[in-house]
């Protein structure tokens, strides 16, 4: 079983690395989200894990209190827990997200729950050229529709998609898998957009190049 432990009151799940990202959504109660959109990416929590999950929508290490991972001599390594404060010695968890594999994969991964967030998706004809000052957090084209997806507090979710003529309510979940099939990166000229990064030129891309790992990191990761 794919979810190893639910905890509504403490509002924390462990699940293991290769559980889909909807399953995770399915598992929950009503008010309950983790800290990721409603959408399906390859890898599952652990492959979003590695490369850094949606940071955009909190400062995804946090969200992380603790995982179990295969470090690459093969040791089983646990790092964190259900709570910050039983974190004890270094704490290899930050590190662990965002290392694209340096540091091992993951075998299972405890998520910090988050009550009351909203998520909506809708499409209708159109091109970006037709939004005035977007901001949701996922624009894409197919065609000749333009979705529109957001994912956080409630008036946040309302305020951040613009209604265009004809725009129609899309039932979420979303399996956006087919578009990433070397999973999630970010770069220039991704086909998903998100206009916050617009100054970068950014946006999400399938795979993305790993990021160099710097000599410190290099020798934390032989270290274990």
């Amino acid at each position: 079983m794919p979810i190893l432990e639910l905890s509504p009151s403490d509002q924390t799940l462990t699940a293991t690395g290769d559980t889909p990202l909807l399953d995770i959504y399915a598992a929950l109660p009503a008010g309950l989200y983790p800290p990721f959109p409603p959408v399906e990416l390859p890898g599952g929590v652990g492959g979003l894990v590695s490369r850094g999950g949606f940071g955009q929508n909190f400062f995804f290490a946090a969200e992380v209190l603790g995982l179990t991972f295969i470090s690459p001599s093969g040791k089983r390594i646990v790092a964190g827990g259900r709570t910050v404060k039983n974190v004890q010695g270094y704490d290899l968890t930050r590190p662990f997200v965002g290392s694209f594999g340096a540091l091992g994969h993951a075998e299972t991964v405890t998520l910090r729950l988050r009550p009351g967030l909203s998520r909506r998706h809708v499409v209708a004809p159109g091109t970006l050229e037709d939004l005035s000052d977007p901001v949701a957090r996922f624009i894409w084209q197919e065609g000749p529709n333009l979705h529109q997806m957001h994912f956080g507090p409630a008036r946040g979710v309302e305020r951040a998609l613009y209604r265009l003529p004809g725009a129609a309510e899309v039932k979420l979940p979303l399996d956006l898998s087919h578009l990433f099939l070397d999973g999630l990166g970010v770069g220039a000229d991704g086909q998903v957009r998100d206009l916050r990064m617009k100054r970068l030129g950014q946006g999400w891309v399938n795979g993305g190049e790993v990021p160099p790992i710097p000599a410190l990191f290099a020798r934390l990761a032989a270290s274990l």
